[in-house]
């Protein structure tokens, strides 16, 4: 499981260390008691194992043995080497149990979210009720969901919460990586996949739309057909002429809406 020296360490200009991480140690993982460069290089290797059962992920703050990959000095967990005295991580979080030669990413552990962050402490805040650091630009400035970044991507379905890819929150407070994000609205997709919502500021497409339903005539057994709608952006329902283009909400201007049953009156 552990491959080659080749595999496992880059010992070129980036110095000790794989291709999540210039350090100069290894892990041993405790739930298979295997040797790793990082948990990332772990959990690539265990997701591609051929049994099911075998595949697992390893919980970074289980790990309490490192390697010095100077001096192959196995120990407990500490920053500096008992034996040879080497530094084998610049940045040290004794609780994520994570080394990391590259300062230049600015980490910081965060006591809230119970692991380190990169970008600067000085550049994020802890948001409690979406449970995640975001940035202090977003401060007062989202819609917040609770746990917003504890759960899968949308598109893709990778776990967002501590993905190392750079992650977005929408106007309607949810979340999925940035590379997706771009993605969906490549291809003309404007709704959240969560909650359907619109994901950014529509109201060029809005006039866009209401020019194109203008210069489009419907028959005239559909000019005075009615049909119910729900908006998605304002949640409002209401009666509206059925376009073939599109279904203007009343409320909120918006075509981001859906035609549903008329509602029930009562008796």
């Amino acid at each position: 499981m552990e491959g080659s020296a080749d595999e496992r360490l880059d010992f070129g200009k980036m110095g000790f260390g794989c291709k999540h991480y210039r350090r100069r140690c290894r892990i041993r993982a405790p739930c298979c008691n295997e040797i790793f460069p990082c948990r990332h290089c772990h959990n690539e290797a265990t997701s591609m194992l051929r049994n099911p059962f075998d595949r697992h992920e390893l919980v970074r703050h289980d790990v309490k043995q490192v390697i010095c990959a100077v001096c192959d000095t196995e120990q407990p967990v500490a920053q500096v080497c008992t034996n040879c005295g080497v530094n084998m991580g610049e940045y040290f979080c004794e609780v994520c149990k994570f080394y990391d030669d590259d300062t230049t990413k600015g980490q910081f552990h965060c006591d809230d979210c119970g692991i380190c962050r990169v970008g600067g402490r000085d550049k994020f805040f802890h948001c409690k009720k979406c449970g995640c650091c975001y940035s202090v630009g977003l401060r007062d400035n989202h819609s917040c969901v609770e746990n917003s970044m504890r759960h899968h991507c949308p598109i893709c379905y990778e776990y967002l919460f501590d993905s190392l890819k750079d992650t977005t929150v929408m106007v309607c407070g949810h979340t999925m990586h940035c590379e997706c994000y771009n993605e969906m609205v490549s291809h003309d997709k404007y709704c959240c996949p969560i909650c359907s919502k619109s994901v950014r500021d529509m109201t060029r497409t809005w006039k866009r739309i209401d020019e194109e339903i203008e210069a489009t005539i419907m028959p005239e057994d559909y000019q005075h057909k009615k049909v119910w709608i729900l908006c998605n952006d304002c949640n409002d329902t209401t009666e509206v002429f059925y376009h073939i283009i599109g279904q203007k909400c009343s409320h909120c201007k918006s075509y981001n809406t859906r035609i549903v049953a008329p509602p029930v009156l009562p008796q």
